[in-house]
């Protein structure tokens, strides 16, 4: 996988407003029942895109989220049930959301996605 350098945009740190990106709905992965949110996101200031992947629950405390950079040339290959392995594969993303208890951080390799 190619490094991914950080070029110290605001879109590299957690807890963003999603006002600070331009959204494109790719789909909803319903693999093991998760009816997961896969977004591109791209980023106003550094034109940056990002794949979100958004697993929400009905359970307290169970949302979860994780963050990518795809490259442009890889963005058509991307579908929801692909999502998963794309973001494990990267040398780095960000995730959080309630069951992390986090807004956000950096992590690397294997996503726990199911609760």
């Amino acid at each position: 996988m190619k490094k991914i350098p950080k070029l110290g945009c605001g879109c590299e740190k957690p807890g963003q407003s999603s006002s600070d990106y331009r959204t494109s709905k790719i789909g909803t992965d319903k693999t093991n029942e998760r009816d997961a949110e896969v977004s591109v996101l791209q980023c106003r200031l550094c034109q940056r895109i990002w794949i979100i992947y958004l697993v929400n629950s009905m359970l307290p405390q169970s949302e979860k989220w994780f963050r990518g950079i795809v490259a442009k040339k890889d963005l058509s290959s991307i579908i929801p049930e692909n999502a998963v392995q794309h973001i494990e594969n990267l040398e780095w993303y960000l995730y959080g959301g309630s069951y992390f208890e986090s807004e956000g951080t950096f992590g690397e390799g294997k996503i726990i996605v199911d609760v």
